[in-house]
């Protein structure tokens, strides 16, 4: 089902999966926190997504309401990503998924490996 259908309807899951529709809004959200961060910081944090992928995705978070985006008049320019309090809120859910999955993930099909979409320093922060 694509997003504008999903939106049209007035089921609270299904405009929440459609805010939160892709693989990277979640890490995105996760990477940033309770912090200011810029572009190129989040590029090197989430270092498997590629710039174009990463300033759709922010553009779509910054519509559905769970990212601001603070532009400075300066040169070179700057801006900065900041999870708004709908994002905020958002964290602990996904701290939830994350010990559902480590909690009921099959280790036969799927071999406990690191998790290699963030740099090993973002993960610690993640994970504190």
């Amino acid at each position: 089902m694509k997003k504008s259908e999903l939106m049209k309807h007035s089921c609270p899951l299904g405009k929440a999966m459609s805010a939160l529709g892709s693989k990277w809004k979640p890490i995105i959200a996760l990477v940033i926190k309770d912090r200011k961060l810029r572009f190129g910081e989040l590029a090197v944090r989430i270092h498997v997504i590629s710039r174009k992928v990463l300033t759709d995705q922010l553009r779509e978070m910054e519509t559905d309401g769970l990212i601001i985006r603070e532009e400075f008049k300066e040169i070179p320019p700057r801006v900065e990503y900041s999870l708004t309090e709908k994002g905020l809120a958002l964290l602990p859910i996904l701290y939830m998924l994350e010990e559902w999955e480590a909690k009921y993930q099959n280790k036969e099909l799927y071999p406990e490996k690191d998790c290699n979409l963030l740099d090993k320093e973002m993960r610690q922060q993640v994970k504190a």
